[in-house]
């Protein structure tokens, strides 16, 4: 069965959001209201409404950080998420956690990196040379 996922959630300033999602992000604008706009990311659909956004806290122990819960993600090819890591530095987005290798060598090798868009709404982009990797234990 194939499927995309779709996600609706708050952020405080939809002109703001825009801005990050389009040009930070590179996800494709898709139909929009006065409340609300609706994104590809990264293939996905998610749908932005001006309100309040959820309450997150650092309790997701990975290794050896604790990362906001709870959190959007995506997984990238790794040269795509490389591309994208690149673009986010130059753009200067504080990180979470910057971009780097966990379980290198080992099954499930990951690159991750943790921001926050404007509104604080945490998001995760794991990059995967071999997509196979991504449910190895």
């Amino acid at each position: 069965m194939t499927s995309l996922f779709h996600l609706a959630y708050n952020v405080i300033d939809l002109e703001t959001a825009r801005t990050f999602y389009r040009d930070y992000l590179g996800c494709e604008e898709g139909r929009s209201t006065d409340s609300w706009v609706d994104f590809s990311f990264f293939g996905h659909q998610i749908s932005l409404h001006v309100g309040e956004p959820f309450k997150t806290e650092n309790t997701g122990k990975v290794g050896d950080h604790m990362v906001p819960m709870p959190h959007l993600g995506v997984i990238l090819p790794l040269n795509d998420w490389k591309m994208l890591a690149a673009r986010l530095e130059e753009k200067e987005v504080e990180f979470v956690l910057p971009p780097s290798v966990r379980f290198e060598g080992e099954a499930g090798e990951q690159w991750t990196m943790f921001f926050r868009d404007p509104s604080g709404n945490p998001i995760e982009v794991k990059g995967f040379a071999d997509f196979e990797g991504v449910f190895a234990s």
